[in-house]
């Protein structure tokens, strides 16, 4: 089994440990990772607002670098997930604008073609290795409860299918939790885990995106569980690294570990910490 990874921004500069577990257990898994290191950034799911063309051209280069491998294309980001897919979308069902950005991708030596599948790494592993492969691998039972936090953009708008045939529900999603299970784990259920983390609206209206990571925080802290886990490492950052900015907004003390999947994934596989890079997150993580 061999990805072509695409790691986006944030795994490789604010949240290096996301990419370290993910080289990690796919070690375990016996996943061959070839990174895009060539790649551009996927716009954000803002870039569009201000040039559309600009944004299906770039996110089309960065499909058409697993296109010449000859591999899946598989994120760590939520949102870049959806901007990849996207455009792929939109390529694959208007063939006069998939002519128009080939004209211009022309200029730099690509041609989308379309034929690659983009997936999330968390659907990749289910479909490609599935529960029963990745259970026998299971060294360390996790024996927590853990809140699955999916976010937004990892399973809407319902159009987008992370390319996978598991058919997830994107207002039951069930693919965290079934990890959770096989990994030992309790998997807490919560109203906030298919909801907004804020990340996005940050950057018009920070105590609106504070208040939203406050509500998912409480609400994973009142039905008991022990630390969160999140597919993207956009929520991430919201999650952990603005618990005490959310804290003060609701006048309520929160010291809730929030795990990167893999990370999560790592533990009960026996990882070290270290190598899951546990100690880059600014809300402790005891274990």
């Amino acid at each position: 089994m061999k990805y072509a990874l695409y790691t986006g921004c944030t795994a490789k500069e604010s949240t290096p440990e996301l990419l370290k577990s993910t080289l990690a257990i796919a070690e375990v898994l016996g996943i061959e990772i070839e990174i895009l290191n060539e790649a551009s950034c996927c716009g954000a799911s803002h870039l569009q607002d201000f040039d559309e063309f600009l944004s299906l051209v770039l996110n089309a280069r960065n499909i058409c670098l697993a296109e010449k491998r000859g591999l899946k294309l598989v994120t760590l980001c939520n949102t870049c997930q959806l901007m990849l897919e996207n455009t792929k979308n939109r390529l694959d069902s208007d063939k006069k604008l998939k002519e128009r950005v080939n004209e211009k991708l022309k200029e730099v030596g690509y041609e989308y073609n379309g034929n690659v599948k983009i997936q999330h790494f968390l659907y990749a592993i289910l479909e490609d290795i599935g529960l029963e492969e990745i259970a026998k691998r299971v060294k360390k039972p996790l024996n927590l409860k853990v809140a699955p936090f999916y976010g937004c953009h990892i399973i809407r708008p319902t159009k987008t299918k992370n390319g996978s045939n598991l058919n997830e529900n994107p207002y039951k999603p069930n693919a965290i939790e079934s990890l959770v299970k096989v990994l030992m784990g309790e998997p807490i259920d919560y109203e906030s885990k298919i909801k907004c983390c804020g990340f996005h609206v940050d950057l018009q209206n920070t105590p609106v995106s504070e208040k939203l990571t406050a509500n998912v925080l409480i609400d994973a802290s009142e039905n008991g569980a022990e630390l969160m886990v999140t597919p993207c490492p956009l929520c991430h950052l919201n999650l952990d690294v603005k618990q005490k900015a959310a804290s003060k907004v609701v006048n309520r003390e929160f010291n809730m570990p929030v795990l990167h999947l893999p990370q999560l994934i790592g533990l009960a596989f026996g990882i070290t910490p270290d190598k899951l890079g546990l100690n880059h997150h600014v809300t402790k993580v005891k274990i």
